[in-house]
C-alpha cells in the first residue's frame, strides 16, 4: 500500500499522532531492522502521546486560567510559604481525597500564581478543573437564578476534579450572592476539590457573606478536609518595584547635592506593617507612613474603588515647611476642595 493511501486511512481514523510520526518511525525501523511488532508498537505509542497532549491542551483551555504560571517561575526564598506542601498539591493527590486548599495572605504575595501553577500541574496529570474569580462566579450564579436555571452550574462543576475560587474577600457581594455561593460549596463538598485564594483570615469572612451562621457552616465544609497555605504579608510586586528602582535611586543620589547636615534630598519609601493580610498599600490600616504620606484614618473605599478601605492620606511636606494638604477623602470634607491641615 502506498504511503499516501496509508495517510488517507490514518486521517479518516483521526490517527493524527501516528500520521505525524510515521516517516520518522519507519526510517528508524528500516535503519535498525525493527520487527513489525516493534513498528506497530511505536506507532501506537506516538498516537497515545499525541492524544494526551491534545487532551491537556483542551483541558487547559476549558479551565479558563487567566495566566500561564508554573511553580518553576515562583521564588519561594524569603517567603513563609510551605514549599513542600505546595509541591504535594501540585502532584494532585489532594484531588483523589476530595481535599480542599486555602491560600491566605496579603495582596501581591503569590496566591493566584500558586493556585494557577497547582491547577496546571494537576491538569497535566489528567485532572479537569475550572478557574473563577469569586465576584464573577457570584454574578453568574445570580444570573442563573434570575433565569430560572438555578443549579445547572453546580451540576456541571460537580463533574470537575477541582474548582479555583480566586480573590475571595477583595470585593463584597449581596447577601443573596453569598447564599448562592454557600449552596455551591455545599454541592461540591466531598465531590470536587476547591482551591480558594483570599486576603482575609477566617474570622473576617462574615464581613463578606453578611451572615455569621452561614459563614460558619461554609467554613466547616470547606476546612473539613483542607490544607492551608499562608503566603505572608510582603508583596512580591512591591518588592520587585523597589528592587527595580534602587539602582536608579542610587545613581540619582550620587548626582544630587546634599544639605549641610548630609541628609539626602531623595525621599525614602517606607511601609507600615499591619496584620498578616494588610500587605496592599491601599489597604494599610490606620497609622504608619507611605512615601511621605501620613496615614491618619480610613476612607470608605480604595483609591480605584475596587476593594477594601483605603487609608486617609495627609501629605507632609517637610523641606518647604508648608502645611500638609488634606486628601479630601474623609467624610468630614467630602465634596470639598483639598484644604490645608494645620
Amino acid at each position: 500500500m502506498e504511503r499516501s493511501q496509508l495517510f488517507d486511512l490514518m486521517g479518516e481514523l483521526e490517527l493524527y499522532g501516528m500520521k505525524a510520526a510515521f516517516d520518522e518511525i519507519m526510517a528508524t525501523a528500516v535503519k535498525r531492522q525493527h520487527e513489525p511488532q516493534r513498528i506497530i508498537g511505536d506507532l501506537l505509542t506516538a498516537e497515545i502521546s499525541e492524544k494526551q497532549a491534545r487532551s491537556i491542551k483542551y483541558q487547559l483551555t476549558v479551565a479558563k486560567l487567566p495566566l500561564t504560571k508554573d511553580l518553576d517561575d515562583f521564588q519561594f526564598g524569603g517567603t513563609p510559604i510551605n514549599e513542600t506542601l505546595v509541591n504535594e498539591l501540585a502532584g494532585g493527590g489532594f484531588i483523589a481525597q476530595q481535599r480542599n486548599a486555602v491560600l491566605v495572605g496579603g495582596t501581591g504575595t503569590g496566591k493566584t500564581h500558586l493556585a494557577i501553577a497547582i491547577a496546571r500541574s494537576c491538569i497535566r496529570c489528567g485532572a479537569r478543573g475550572r478557574f473563577y474569580n469569586v465576584v464573577d462566579l457570584v454574578n453568574r450564579l445570580e444570573t442563573e437564578a434570575r433565569n430560572a436555571r438555578q443549579g445547572r452550574l453546580a451540576d456541571h462543576l460537580t463533574r470537575m476534579d477541582f474548582v479555583i475560587l480566586d480573590e475571595l474577600g477583595y470585593l463584597p457581594f449581596a447577601q443573596s450572592g453569598g447564599q448562592l455561593l454557600f449552596h455551591l460549596v455545599s454541592r461540591l463538598y466531598e465531590r470536587t476539590s476547591i482551591i480558594v485564594t483570599t486576603n482575609l483570615a477566617f474570622g473576617e469572612w462574615p464581613s463578606v457573606f453578611a451572615d455569621a451562621k452561614m459563614t460558619t457552616a461554609l467554613l466547616d465544609r470547606l476546612t473539613h478536609h483542607c490544607d492551608i497555605i499562608e503566603t505572608g504579608n510582603d508583596s512580591w510586586r512591591f518588592k520587585s518595584r523597589a528592587d527595580d528602582q534602587n539602582p536608579r535611586r542610587a545613581r540619582a543620589v550620587s548626582a544630587t547635592p546634599t544639605s549641610s547636615d548630609g541628609a539626602s534630598a531623595t525621599a525614602r519609601t517606607r511601609r507600615s506593617r499591619g496584620s498578616k493580610l494588610d500587605a496592599d498599600l491601599e489597604c494599610t490600616p490606620d497609622g504608619g507612613q507611605i512615601a511621605g504620606w501620613e496615614l491618619t484614618g480610613t476612607c470608605r473605599a480604595s483609591k480605584d474603588g475596587s476593594h477594601g478601605q483605603a487609608p486617609h492620606l495627609q501629605h507632609r511636606i517637610q523641606a518647604s515647611g508648608r502645611p500638609g494638604i488634606h486628601c479630601g477623602r474623609d467624610p468630614a470634607c467630602a465634596g470639598e476642595a483639598p484644604r490645608p491641615v494645620p
